[in-house]
């Protein structure tokens, strides 16, 4: 019977803490929903500089109440490149002071009301907001129920966690582990680390720190060291949001780390002198010594909370100057592989900075787009490996290229069209004039192709996930059709690369041919279904499959024709 009270205990203990959990993600995830745009614009373009974007990591952070979601963006803007990494060391400064604003929270509410019972009158007042049918009005619904739920979970967790006059054994339990000096304080960092690494969230660590503060479990400085702990344990779920993603941002992801680290070290060293100083401070103003447990209902949560902030804000003072060597550290850690040097956006002619002649600029824009169509080529190859790959790990990551080098090729077009729109502000001759016409129809057309590459990999991963099997002769056509493309690709590029020389006689012949052969393969689909030599399902994707190769086909002769007709424009 004593064993069964001990296991219902901790399934309480467990249950609250979800709770409390489920609440925080629900009021996290609401909040990026209502203000989620303007969180990506405000991390994307506030960050300048360092001071910058530490304000901005601390603005949203505070907003939408977890740095892990913060930093698993910031780690998908490093992706796509929208943020440099040593930008991104500023922002991860920031959103670590942000997420203390969770502990002054619950500091402040948690203990001092009993809160769940407004929190569920809240509820009641508010839970018709879930079925509205404006989609704003129900993300600000669960705003409110998320936070309503976590105040829930708070108050359930402290009423789950034994009191510790009723149950001696667990003070003595403790004091075996308490009670071994600077051990005890190297101990429980590590167990804050792992906490927070199993439960996904400082946040949630902390509260269930102050409420056994609270109750008397944990003194100030173990308290302490369980914060410091958490604060390295954080950082997990960037570095997992990073495993597919680019150099740089397993790079950034790495920068978070080695931030928190380097701050728990200088910390620890400190760490007697800091809490005496922090406990006489407490003590001057309020009072009670929070290093004595019997105070502990009085000011340690508060004390608590103080540590948290201003760790993390001391660290990020001393810290911040160091941006630059934490990259570094972290590209040590990162090798640059060369497949990543090639997923990483970035102009390689053009230089937004600097506006030459207007002329000049065009030559520069005619060179950017024969990197853009080098990606294409890469893209597409890709795409085409996806057919024959039989290793889900591989074919995975082919899947997360393919995507990425759509973000790209998105990313391409909105600059060199912004760059167009500069150069065309200026005096542009007749000819240059159509030219850079031309050019913003080519960038829209090579950007459109790779919409239709993108298409297919989606199309491919459906086909692999329902376990379907195209004919041996599906194959085949398919493989001719893909070459048609490839050659296409490759005219393209050439013409590209030989503006005043482009074989258009060639593009107008292989375009002619994909048309021939795609409308081939229509009519014997058609045949094909009537004769049952495959399943309609299986026929539907392989003829979307051709289809879309050979709209591969007429964007990139789309290219070819505006290169030609911009050629033969004449001067007026």
């Amino acid at each position: 019977m004593k064993a069964w009270s001990i296991i219902s205990s901790i399934l309480i203990l467990l249950g609250s803490l979800g709770i409390f959990l489920y609440g925080m993600k629900l009021m996290s995830d609401s909040l990026q929903k209502v203000a989620g745009h303007r969180m990506r614009s405000i991390l994307a373009n506030l960050t300048s500089n360092r001071f910058k974007g530490i304000f901005t990591g601390f603005l949203v952070t505070s907003v939408i109440q977890s740095s892990s979601a913060t930093t698993v963006m910031i780690v998908s803007f490093v992706n796509a490149g929208l943020i440099s990494l040593i930008g991104a060391v500023s922002v991860i400064m920031g959103a670590n002071i942000g997420t203390t604003i969770t502990a002054w929270l619950i500091a402040l509410l948690g203990f001092k009301v009993s809160i769940s019972t407004f929190a569920i009158a809240i509820v009641g007042l508010t839970f018709f907001l879930l079925f509205a049918k404006n989609s704003r009005m129900r993300n600000i619904g669960e705003l409110i129920m998320g936070f309503a739920i976590l105040f829930i979970g708070l108050e359930l967790l402290k009423d789950s966690v034994p009191d510790i006059n009723k149950n001696p054994q667990i003070v003595e339990f403790l004091s075996s582990y308490t009670n071994i000096g600077y051990f005890s304080i190297l101990l429980f960092v590590f167990i804050g680390t792992i906490l927070t690494v199993i439960i996904q969230s400082s946040s949630a660590t902390m509260a269930l720190t102050l409420v056994m503060c609270y109750n008397g479990w944990i003194d100030l400085p173990i308290a302490a060291a369980m914060v410091l702990g958490e604060n390295i344990g954080t950082t997990i779920t960037a570095n997992l949001a990073a495993v597919m993603a680019n150099t740089e941002a397993k790079r950034a992801a790495r920068a978070h780390l080695i931030f928190n680290i380097i701050g728990v070290i200088w910390m620890l060293i400190l760490f007697y002198p800091v809490i005496t100083l922090l406990s006489n401070w407490i003590k001057s103003m309020m009072g009670y010594d929070p290093r004595i447990t019997t105070n502990a209902k009085e000011v340690l949560p508060l004390t608590l909370a103080l540590f948290h902030t201003a760790f993390n804000i001391v660290n990020t003072c001393l810290l911040v100057g160091f941006s630059p060597q934490i990259a570094k550290l972290a590209a040590l850690m990162v090798p640059q592989k060369k497949e990543d040097m090639e997923d990483i956006f970035k102009l390689t002619y053009i230089d937004k900075s600097f506006f030459g002649t207007d002329e000049l600029s065009l030559i520069q824009t005619q060179r950017e787009l024969t990197e853009f169509s080098k990606r294409l080529i890469r893209m597409f190859g890709f795409v085409n490996r996806l057919v024959f790959e039989q290793h889900p790990k591989d074919f995975s990551a082919l899947l997360n290229r393919v995507a990425k080098y759509e973000e790209i090729t998105d990313r391409m077009e909105e600059e060199i069209a912004t760059y167009l729109s500069h150069v065309s502000e200026g005096q542009l001759s007749h000819k240059s004039a159509m030219e850079a016409r031309g050019i913003l129809n080519i960038i829209d057309d090579m950007e459109s192709s790779a919409d239709v590459m993108f298409k297919i990999s989606k199309i491919i991963e459906d086909f692999d996930n329902m376990k379907l099997e195209f004919s041996k002769e599906q194959l085949q056509h398919l493989a001719k059709m893909k070459n048609k493309a490839q050659q296409a690709l490759e005219i393209m590029d050439y013409n590209l690369q030989n503006w005043d020389k482009a074989d258009f006689i060639k593009a107008v012949e292989l375009e002619q041919s994909m048309n021939d052969y795609r409308n081939f393969l229509r009519e014997k689909h058609v045949e094909d279904l009537k004769n049952k030599e495959y399943k309609f399902k299986v026929g539907s994707y392989y003829s979307q499959l051709f289809s879309l190769y050979e709209k591969i086909g007429d964007y990139v002769f789309n290219v070819s024709e505006s290169i030609d007709k911009t050629k033969n424009v004449e001067e007026n």
